[in-house]
C-alpha cells in the first residue's frame, strides 16, 4: 500500500495520525560496506547530557532543515507528516547532516535519531514515566526455582536453553539490559559492570555500553561460553522484541539484502553491539504521522500477509480495528499503521508467542531449520486451543527433550493470545488500561508509560471500572484468581514430571516404538497446556477460564500418555 492510499486511509478512519515462506529464498548475502558505513551514521547525543537530564533537541545543535526541500524528495513522508499533529515538528528534530545530504543530491547519509529524548523532548510526562522503576517487580528472579512459578522447569524443558535462566519480567526501560545478562543469551559474555547499576534505569537507557555494561572479550563476535551453565542461545531475531533501533537497517522479515546491514542470519553479538535503547517510542508512535502503528515485521506478516487479520479468532473486531501496511524504499521495510489507536496489537509485537531460534524440521525430524529460514521469524498468531495446528502448518518444533524424545515447542510470553475472548477483552479493555492507565498531573491528563502490573495501581486500574470494589478487595480478587491458576500449573508440572518418567521405564522394558511414539504426541499436547501459562505473565488473570480449561487438559494429556506407556510395559510382561 503506497503512502498516498494510507493517508486517505487515516483520514476516512478520523484520524491524523509473501506468505510466510513467499518471495526469494533468504541467502546469507552479505551487506554492501557502503550501506552499512553510512547506516552507522547515526547521531547520538553526549553522555553528560544524557546523565543529567533530557538532552537538548536536535533544533539545538542543528539548523531549522528546509522541509519543502525534503518533502521534494520524500514525498511519501510529505503525505504523513504535511496535515499530522507534527507538522510544525521540524525535520531536524530527529535527523541531522541535511547541508551535505543535500550537496551531495542525496548520496551522503542523513542521520536518525533513535533515543527516546527525541520525543520526551515534547513529551516529557511520558518519557518521565517510561524511565521509571517498578521496584516490585524484581531483578534475575527466576522461574525455575522451587519458590518460581514452574519449580520443575529445568526437567520438563531439558536440555533447552531457557534452562540456563529464565527470569520473571521487569520495567520496560531495562528489556535490552536484561537480554544481554541472561545466562542463557551470550555465555555470560556481557557482564554489569557493578552490581548497583540493576537500578540504573537512565543509564540503561542512555549509557547501555559506555557505563553499565562491561564485555569479555571486545577483540571477537565470536558466541561463546565465558561463565559454566551459560548458553549461547541469542539471535538477531529475538532482539526484535527488545529495541527497533535498527529499524533502518533490517529488511523486512530480516531477509539479508545488501542493502541491509543487519539480518536473520548476522553474527548476533556484532548486531547487539550496534543496538543502544530499549522499546524506543516510534515502535508504536509513527514519528511523521502521529498515528498508531506498530513496526514488527512478523506480526505485519501474520495480519496483512497471511490474512489473519487483527483478531483472528473475532472477525467482527477485526473489521472494526484494522492494519494497513505501508512499505517503503521498494520493499525494502514496512510499518503497520492502525485505524485506530488499540494497544492490544501495539504491546502484540513483543507480548505474543512466536519462533525466533533454528530449531527442527518436522517432516525429516532432523535440525535442519537455520536462522535464514523465515520460519525463524514467525508470528503463530493463535490461542492455545489453535497452537498445535498453527505450529504443525509450518511444520516445525523448537527442541528434542532429553528424556522423552518428543519434539516439543518453546513458547514465548502469549499474552496477547491469552487476552483474546476473555471477558476483560469482550468488554474493551485493552492492555494501556491496566497496565499503562491514564493519570493527572499538574492538570493535565496524559496516557503514563510506567508499565506494571494493575495490582501496584489498583486505584487507577480495577477500581476505577469496578467502583463496588475498594483496593484490597481489588487485591484479594487478583490473589485468588492467581492462586487457583498456580496450584492448577503445579499439577500439570507434577503430571507432566510422571510422563517423563515413565518414558524411561518403557524404553528399559523395551516396549514397541509405536507406543513411544504415541506417548510423544500426549507429551507435546501435555507439554504447550502446561508451558503456555508459565511462559504468559499474568498467572492466568488475562483469562482464567482458558488458563483452568487447558492446565486441566494437560493433567489429561499426561495421564493418558502415562496410561500408553503402562499398558505396553504391561504387554511385555
Amino acid at each position: 500500500m503506497g503512502a498516498k492510499a494510507l493517508m486517505r486511509f487515516v483520514a476516512g478512519a478520523g484520524i491524523v495520525c509473501a506468505t510466510i515462506f513467499g518471495g526469494p529464498a533468504a541467502q546469507a548475502r552479505q551487506p554492501d560496506p557502503a550501506v552499512v558505513k553510512q547506516q552507522d551514521q547515526i547521531t547520538q547525543t553526549t553522555i553528560d547530557q544524557m546523565r543529567n537530564a533530557l538532552p537538548k533537541t536536535a533544533l539545538a545543535k542543528e539548523k531549522p532543515a528546509d522541509v519543502g526541500l525534503c518533502y521534494s524528495c520524500h514525498k511519501d513522508i510529505k503525505e504523513f507528516h504535511a496535515a499530522s499533529k507534527h507538522a510544525g515538528v521540524n525535520c531536524a528534530s530527529c535527523h541531522t547532516n541535511f547541508e551535505d545530504h543535500v550537496a551531495k543530491d542525496g548520496k551522503a547519509p542523513i542521520a536518525t535519531r533513535t533515543d527516546h529524548a527525541a520525543c520526551g523532548t515534547c513529551h516529557q510526562p511520558q518519557y518521565d514515566s517510561f524511565v521509571m522503576i517498578n521496584y516490585e517487580s524484581k531483578a534475575r528472579l527466576e522461574k525455575g526455582t522451587y519458590r518460581g512459578r514452574s519449580p520443575l522447569f529445568e526437567k520438563l524443558l531439558a536440555p533447552h536453553g531457557f534452562t540456563k535462566e529464565h527470569a520473571e519480567p521487569r520495567s520496560h526501560i531495562f528489556m535490552l539490559l536484561d537480554q544481554l545478562l541472561v545466562d542463557r543469551g551470550y555465555g555470560g559474555r556481557f557482564q554489569l559492570n557493578d552490581w548497583t547499576l540493576l537500578t540504573d534505569g537512565k543509564g540503561a537507557e542512555t549509557q547501555l555500553w559506555s557505563a553499565v555494561l562491561k564485555d569479555a572479550d571486545p577483540s571477537s563476535s565470536d558466541q561463546k561460553v565465558f561463565m559454566p551453565q551459560t548458553a549461547t542461545a541469542s539471535n538477531p531475531v529475538c532482539l526484535n522484541c527488545k529495541t527497533q533501533d535498527h529499524i533502518l537497517k533490517w529488511k523486512y522479515m530480516g531477509d539479508p539484502d545488501p542493502k541491509a546491514k543487519w539480518a536473520r542470519t548476522s553474527k548476533v553479538v556484532d548486531f547487539v553491539r550496534d543496538l543502544k535503547h530499549p522499546l524506543n517510542c516510534y515502535t508504536c508512535h509513527d514519528p511523521h504521522s502521529t498515528a498508531p502503528r506498530v513496526v514488527r515485521d512478523a506480526l505485519i506478516e501474520a495480519v496483512v500477509d497471511r490474512g489473519m487479520g487483527t483478531y483472528p479468532n473475532d472477525k467482527a473486531k477485526s473489521e472494526k480495528i484494522t492494519m494497513k501496511k505501508v512499505t517503503f524504499r521498494d520493499g525494502f521495510r514496512a510499518i503497520g499503521v492502525l485505524s485506530k489507536p488499540d494497544s492490544n496489537l501495539m504491546c502484540a509485537q513483543c507480548h505474543v508467542e512466536y519462533n525466533c531460534n533454528p530449531g527442527f524440521d518436522t517432516r525429516t525430524g532432523e535440525f535442519s531449520v537455520t536462522m535464514a529460514d523465515r520460519r525463524t521469524n514467525h508470528f503463530f498468531w493463535a490461542n492455545v486451543y489453535d497452537y498445535k495446528a498453527a505450529v504443525e502448518k509450518i511444520n516445525f518444533k523448537d527442541f528434542k527433550h532429553a528424556a522423552t524424545g518428543a519434539l516439543l515447542s518453546k513458547l514465548q510470553h502469549p499474552d496477547t493470545e491469552t487476552f483474546w475472548g476473555s471477558k476483560h477483552e469482550r468488554e474493551g479493555v485493552e492492555c494501556k488500561n491496566c497496565h499503562m492507565p491514564k493519570v493527572k498531573q499538574d492538570g493535565k491528563t496524559y496516557t503514563s508509560h510506567f508499565q506494571r502490573s494493575p495490582r501496584y495501581n489498583v486505584k487507577d486500574t480495577c477500581v476505577a471500572c469496578h467502583a463496588d470494589l475498594n483496593e484490597q478487595q481489588s487485591l484479594y480478587l487478583i490473589d485468588s484468581i492467581q492462586n487457583y491458576t498456580r496450584g492448577k500449573m503445579a499439577k500439570a508440572e507434577y503430571w507432566l514430571a510422571q510422563l517423563i518418567d515413565t518414558f524411561a521405564r518403557a524404553r528399559a522394558a523395551g516396549v514397541p516404538e509405536e507406543a513411544i511414539k504415541k506417548a510423544q504426541a500426549h507429551h507435546d499436547q501435555a507439554h504447550i497446556y502446561w508451558e503456555w501459562w508459565t511462559a504468559e505473565n499474568s498467572d492466568g488473570f488475562h483469562n482464567p477460564g482458558a488458563a483452568r480449561d487447558t492446565l486441566t487438559r494437560s493433567v489429561d494429556e499426561s495421564q493418558a500418555g502415562i496410561k500408553v506407556l503402562n499398558d505396553a510395559i504391561a504387554a511385555k510382561k
